[in-house]
């Protein structure tokens, strides 16, 4: 009997993962680095592409190709603690500490704030971020159908009401490219990279991907290579649709800044392009649709990170964690977007690096026959090189540090310089698997006589 997965199934999966990712959070980065990116936005919207899709592409099938059946196992193969740490690290990153309170602020950035005065906006995002996540709270412990209702006709709706407003901006744009920021005027396509980590989606997809396995399994896929044939199929139909509306959106951002001037946030630029090409209108509706897509992604993350801490501690109930996540996400939200943005950069230049030698590790693994010291010793040195990345990015700066990185290691000034360490510390933790092995059977032999 065969267990060949129909390619419609395959498509209705590619898109329900296309919508995992695809948080309305997601739209302001694109149109941001386009404004920012100006006439060098091909090179940067290239390294975005590679981070902001790509990673969480090879995160998916890095799930599937391993055979474990969720983040903490995969990460328990560099050590059981490190295998906590780094689970709790990413669900707090994709949760209350980042993600979480950015699905309030993109709201109110886009459907409340530009009708309010400059000295409402504080007491705006209060009281906004109080309804907001009292609603979240409530549908997190309800059971309920809003998030289906809202997943099956508000994303949709989203995305045309997206395609229209980038059909528009192709065929009439706002001006002319300008000139880059001084960030983007050389190393465009390293800092699109970078930029490419504030989508999170290179971490969500560790805990995204065992969905996608799940539901392939379930339709009859039994062996590795057919998980991942579809789960790669599937990958690729989601991948596609987030590169095309990500570098459509940059090129709305770049073409934007004569027409807007520069703004302070993608939110900004969003809600100015529709009320440039649609008028009042056309604010008003993209403000209604991304409020219910950011509700949704807030509901399902509350939900996702309160069943993970409920299972890691038992003993406080799934309720406490729903109500705690919920309100230490409003408040943090009160920080406002661009500055939720700036804190949320140093730790996701810090982690990022982890995440990714962790996908190539497993793809590799094979190879080394899983020696933990090649886990141990890629990760170590990649955490050495990122941590004092994220610290750069915090603006803590250890000048004799930063000196000695630029000098041996390649690309360190363009915030990839825990590549190579990341190579040779797998390396050299391959020799010392070797060698414990060599002593292991020596030490056999020996007692065997």
């Amino acid at each position: 009997m065969s267990n060949k997965i129909p390619f419609s199934y395959i498509v209705t999966v590619g898109f329900m993962l296309f919508a995992l990712f695809f948080g309305a959070g997601n739209l302001i980065f694109p149109a941001m680095l386009g404004q920012s990116a100006g006439t060098n936005i091909w090179q940067a919207n290239a390294g975005f592409i590679l981070t902001g899709v790509g990673l969480p592409l090879l995160g998916i099938l890095a799930l599937g190709f391993s055979g474990k059946s969720d983040l903490q196992s995969l990460a328990s193969r560099v050590n059981p603690l490190f295998g906590l740490a780094f689970t709790v690290a990413l669900y707090l990153s994709i949760g209350p500490l980042f993600a979480i309170p950015r699905t309030a602020t993109v709201s109110f950035e886009i459907g409340i704030k530009p009708y309010l005065s400059e000295g409402s906006s504080v007491i705006g995002i209060i009281i906004f971020s109080i309804i907001f996540f009292g609603i979240t709270a409530y549908f997190s412990l309800k059971s309920s159908s809003i998030v289906d209702i809202v997943g099956k006709y508000l994303t949709p709706l989203l995305l045309i009401v997206i395609a229209i407003l980038i059909g528009t901006a192709f065929f009439n744009p706002m001006g002319a490219f300008q000139a880059p920021a001084e960030n983007f005027l050389s190393g465009a396509f390293f800092k699109g990279f970078q930029e490419g980590y504030l989508t999170m989606d290179a971490l969500a997809a560790f805990v995204f991907g065992i969905i996608v396995v799940n539901a392939v399994k379930e339709k009859g896929a039994s062996t590795k290579k057919e998980i991942m044939v579809s789960i790669a199929k599937a990958g690729v139909i989601a991948a596609g649709l987030l590169a095309i509306i990500y570098t459509s959106l940059s090129f709305i951002g770049a073409s934007s800044v004569s027409g807007l001037g520069l703004l302070e946030n993608g939110g900004s630029v969003l809600s100015g392009a529709s009320k440039h090409y649609f008028g009042s209108f056309g604010a008003i509706l993209l403000s209604v649709i991304v409020f219910g897509a950011c509700l949704t992604t807030s509901i399902g993350l509350i939900t996702a990170c309160s069943s993970y801490f409920n299972k890691l501690m038992p003993k406080i109930s799934y309720k406490t964690f729903v109500i705690v996540l919920t309100t230490f996400s409003a408040v943090l939200a009160n920080f406002g977007l661009s500055q939720l943005i700036a804190i949320s950069v140093p730790v996701l230049v810090g982690i990022y690096p982890l995440a990714i030698a962790l996908m190539a590790l497993t793809f590799l693994h094979p190879i080394f026959k899983g020696k933990k010291e090649v886990y141990q010793g890629s990760m170590l040195l990649t955490f050495v090189v990122s941590l004092f990345d994220g610290l750069n990015a915090a603006g803590i700066s250890f000048a004799p540090i930063n000196a000695l990185f630029n000098a041996i290691l390649p690309l360190y000034g363009v915030g990839l310089g825990w590549i190579f360490p990341a190579i040779a510390g797998g390396l050299i933790g391959f020799v010392v698997g070797l060698m414990k092995n060599s002593h292991s059977h020596s030490a056999r032999a020996e007692k065997a006589a």
